[in-house]
């Protein structure tokens, strides 16, 4: 069976070097979390291959502890993060950042993912359906717009 797959891409009026950095800042995570989810970092190294970022998400007064490796990072081209721990059998997210023009980039996120057979992965099914990634990732297109285009 195939795993899941979820794309989503969108456009941002700012350079390819902008968009990378803004991408690399460790304090970008807290940012592009949507309400009403709050993030508690417990460990965020600076991005590159192999480093760790450790946090949970807290859904109301649910926690979920996840532990993400990085892979494939390129300073400029974007990054994976792979859930070495968490709420879902897998999950490999894959950023992608290219130049359209000198002050266009365009952000492509790609996720394969794969929820737990039965009850185990009754909680990762009912917390990242499609549409709740959907949502989410229109929130970071406008938090990563705002964050970017607002400080040229």
């Amino acid at each position: 069976m195939r795993m899941p797959v979820f794309d989503f891409s969108f456009t941002v009026r700012a350079s390819l070097a902008r968009v990378a950095g803004f991408h690399h800042d460790t304090r970008a995570l807290k940012q592009l979390t949507p309400p009403p989810i709050f993030v508690q970092i417990h460990r965020l190294e600076p991005l590159g291959n192999g480093s760790v970022s450790e946090f949970t998400l807290w859904f109301g007064p649910l926690p979920i502890h996840w532990v993400a490796v990085h892979s494939n990072v390129d300073p400029r081209r974007g990054f994976t993060d792979t859930q070495q721990q968490g709420p879902l059998k897998q999950w490999a997210h894959t950023h992608t950042f290219s130049a359209i023009s000198p002050t266009e980039t365009r952000i492509s996120e790609h996720i394969e993912y794969e929820h737990f057979p039965g009850w185990r992965g009754l909680l990762s099914r009912l917390l990242f359906p499609t549409i709740g990634l959907t949502l989410l990732f229109h929130y970071r297109k406008w938090v990563t717009r705002r964050a970017i285009e607002s400080t040229k």
